[in-house]
């Protein structure tokens, strides 16, 4: 690992959980000598991507926020399909995400939740694996064969959990029917407890970019009629990919290339 890359990773050990870290924690976390984590951490803060607090600690910085502006107002998938998935929301009663594909995970980056929206609903800036559950798994199903092989050699034992099969042939058999219907459902599949129905996101070259997903819990008496919304969520899932692909002040990025 490069220097940068070291000193890159410090943020890594930022979360809501662990929001403030001291600099002799964050030298501890990564094993570093002290003296190179005061200077990694040095630069981080003049870049404003680290703050001080009391006492020597540190908690994420205010250029972040201003990443994050740049971000919403750039990203196509967020930017085109935020008007549409609060929309959808209004019009089907349930809650409703927008997620990227992001290295080999997934992100979400827009929920519009609503009063009854299950807990632990996957949140803007919250990433997870690209397997298991219906926003990863419609973009799972539409990816290039090199990506999907990537994915499958590095988590292999998580797509066997999935329910995908033991093998390359069982993975590829199960996401082409999911590719053909067009849409995925889960129920319980990666949070116990939460339904989701979801469908792919493309750019103008057809490579698919993020889903877009409504998303229940599975103890709604309403469930039945939740999976009957594939319709509308296709027409929405269309709805973006065409804005993303006719918009001329966004970025139409290709899909996200798998780390």
């Amino acid at each position: 690992m490069s220097s940068q890359d070291k000193m890159l990773s410090l943020l890594d050990a930022f979360s809501v959980e662990a929001p403030v870290w001291s600099a002799d924690e964050l030298a501890a976390r990564l094993a570093l000598p002290p003296s190179t984590c005061y200077r990694y951490l040095k630069s981080l803060h003049q870049a404003g991507l680290l703050a001080r607090v009391g006492s020597g600690s540190y908690v994420v910085g205010p250029r972040v926020l201003a990443l994050d502006r740049i971000s919403r107002l750039s990203d196509p998938v967020y930017s085109v399909g935020s008007p549409v998935v609060a929309a959808l929301s209004r019009r089907t009663g349930f809650s409703a995400l927008l997620s990227v594909l992001y290295s080999d995970s997934v992100m979400c980056v827009q929920q519009v939740a609503t009063e009854d929206a299950p807990p632990g609903l996957f949140g803007r800036g919250q990433q997870r694996p690209l397997v298991a559950g219906a926003s990863a798994n419609i973009i799972l199903a539409h990816l290039p064969v090199h990506q999907l092989r990537s994915v499958f050699n590095k988590q292999r034992d998580r797509i066997v959990a999935a329910g995908f099969g033991p093998d390359w042939e069982s993975l590829r058999g199960q996401l082409a029917a999911i590719r053909q219907q067009g849409y995925s459902f889960t129920a319980g599949e990666y949070r116990v407890g939460i339904a989701g129905l979801a469908a792919p996101l493309f750019n103008k070259e057809g490579e698919v970019l993020g889903s877009i997903a409504l998303a229940t819990s599975i103890a709604s008496p309403q469930l039945e009629q939740f999976k009957a919304l594939a319709p509308p969520l296709l027409k929405a899932a269309a709805e973006i990919s065409r804005g993303i692909a006719a918009s001329a002040n966004v970025v139409d990025l290709p899909a996200r290339a798998l780390g």
